[in-house]
């Protein structure tokens, strides 16, 4: 029997709240381009997910928050979730105070913050990863950042 190696590409994605909504960036590239989707992006040599989650929303949308202040969400590694081939994704949740402002940089041509009740229809499957993240805060929650 032959064994399949597959490659996988390991990546991290963040659920930035402020108050009752999730900051999203529009896409500029393929795959989902001018899509809606969460922050995020590849992990880094060396670098943890956690950090690779800090990073990436900085350099997205220029906000900044402590690697500590990230609340692991869950794992997301369905074989189809990306159709450039086999991502997982260690997802992250942040909250900001009211006053955060975000501008888009890096590989996004917008940013908007947008209801978390209703984000709307996102890239990949970032709107099982913002609905996942609103069950833990509506049932656990977890501390708001207020520096």
């Amino acid at each position: 029997m032959t064994e399949i190696i597959e490659t996988i590409r390991y990546t991290a994605d963040v659920v930035c709240l402020r108050g009752d909504h999730v900051l999203l960036i529009e896409r500029g590239w393929p795959p989902h381009q001018g899509q809606l989707a969460l922050p995020g992006g590849h992990v880094d040599p060396g670098e943890t997910s956690r950090a690779a989650a800090a990073r990436e929303l900085l350099e997205e949308t220029g906000v900044r928050v402590r690697e500590e202040d990230l609340h692991l969400v869950g794992v997301y590694d369905h074989p189809a979730r990306d159709p450039r081939g086999r991502y997982v994704s260690a997802a992250y949740a942040v909250t900001v105070p009211a006053d955060t402002t975000a501008q888009a940089g890096d590989d996004a041509t917008a940013v908007k913050w947008t209801p978390l009740n209703a984000p709307g229809t996102l890239a990949f499957d970032h709107g099982a990863i913002v609905h996942a993240a609103r069950q833990q805060l509506l049932t656990a929650g977890f501390a708001r950042t207020e520096t």
